[in-house]
């Protein structure tokens, strides 16, 4: 920054932010209050006493290793799970929070099992640092960052209830869109608007294999380089753009999912895969009709849990028979325009977010070099 000069000191984290445990806190011992109980992973119960006042900075001991939670005000209760600042030794909290950030303190910790952080090996890390002055102005520049991320994510929060709700309210009719042409919605069952496709590869690789689960669809080119997985997928099914998709053998709960991405690839040839008959219905409108609770509901419903606790078997004849509600072609497409415009701002926004915390994680590699 401007207005900045000379080098910064070279020095021991113990000498400028130590460490301590934290002080145990059996779960029948909290008696409700209002001061915060900081875990590994953040703050999680309130108490009626504290062990600290703020400005404190508190990170995982056992359990969780890598996240910090910083404390602007207020008394606090770090617990045996945690580690916390004892002594600042003048220099900025803030800045010494985002400091301990670029030190990648999850690399210190030990234990295959439960990872446990040793404080003296993090005390012996040299990091470099500023006079407080400089410490400041760099502490307050992150802050900013920090805050517009809040507030993006706040944006994103709010879209993604506009979206539950309206699409919730709209395929349960309590919202309607004003047309004089549009009819009564007609119930058919999902046996009637689905046609199978078994349409499969001819030869290994000839395109990259797609997973279904309930957060959507990805490419598993990590999955099968592993010895586990099949080496030659020839015969899977190919998966095309705008069709229906899911595994029956149901590892992952509404893993259900129209392909909106991909133009082409390969599932499983346990997967189900489906066209659309686009006499009665769309796509798009029924990759929304698929995220509604009521689905989701009645799609759980025609899972019947299977030998393994993770592991639900869908019966397929309880599946078409699942009821879907359909108003006009006309109005489906109305409806589908709709949810698309925000998604679409949905994801724009969270191509925002993206960005902003690239930004950041720059900065914080850059401005402490």
């Amino acid at each position: 920054f401007p207005g900045f000069e000379g080098s910064w000191t070279s020095i021991k984290i113990e000498n400028i932010a130590p460490l301590q445990r934290g002080f145990d806190l059996p779960s029948q011992n909290i008696v409700s209050g209002n001061i915060p109980i900081v875990y590994s992973n953040g703050i999680l119960k309130f108490h009626n006493e504290s062990k600290c006042t703020a400005p404190g900075l508190v990170t995982g001991r056992s359990g969780t290793i890598g996240k910090f939670t910083f404390l602007e005000e207020g008394a606090y209760w770090p617990h045996n799970t945690s580690l916390w600042v004892t002594n600042f030794f003048d220099n900025d909290p803030k800045f010494i929070y985002y400091l301990y950030h670029t030190i990648n303190i999850e690399n210190f910790s030990t234990g295959s099992g439960v990872p446990t952080l040793n404080r003296n090996d993090v005390h012996n890390q040299i990091c470099n640092i500023p006079a407080a002055k400089e410490q400041k102005k760099i502490s307050s520049f992150l802050t900013s960052i920090d805050n517009r991320i809040s507030t993006q994510k706040k944006i994103i929060e709010q879209l993604e209830t506009l979206m539950n709700d309206s699409r919730e309210n709209i395929f349960l009719q309590k919202i309607k869109f004003k047309d004089d042409n549009f009819s009564n919605w007609e119930q058919k069952k999902l046996g009637d608007i689905l046609i199978e496709s078994n349409e499969k590869s001819t030869k290994n690789n000839q395109y990259r294999v797609i997973s279904s689960t309930a957060k959507g669809l990805f490419y598993q080119d990590e999955y099968f380089t592993r010895d586990i997985a099949s080496q030659d997928n020839t015969g899977y099914k190919i998966l095309k753009k705008e069709q229906l998709v899911f595994s029956p053998q149901n590892l992952w709960l509404g893993n259900i999912n129209v392909n909106m991405d991909f133009e082409i690839g390969l599932v499983s040839p346990s997967y189900k895969v489906f066209n659309f008959n686009t006499n009665l219905t769309s796509h798009n409108y029924c990759n929304f009709f698929l995220k509604t609770s009521l689905m989701l509901f009645e799609y759980a419903q025609s899972s019947i849990q299977g030998a393994s606790v993770v592991r639900r078997n869908l019966d397929l004849n309880m599946f078409y028979n699942i009821k879907i509600l359909l108003p006009s072609k006309k109005e489906q497409i109305k409806i589908a325009n709709f949810l698309s415009s925000i998604q679409d701002k949905i994801e724009t926004e969270k191509q925002i977010l993206e960005k902003l915390e690239l930004q950041k994680k720059f900065l914080l590699t850059n401005l402490f070099v």
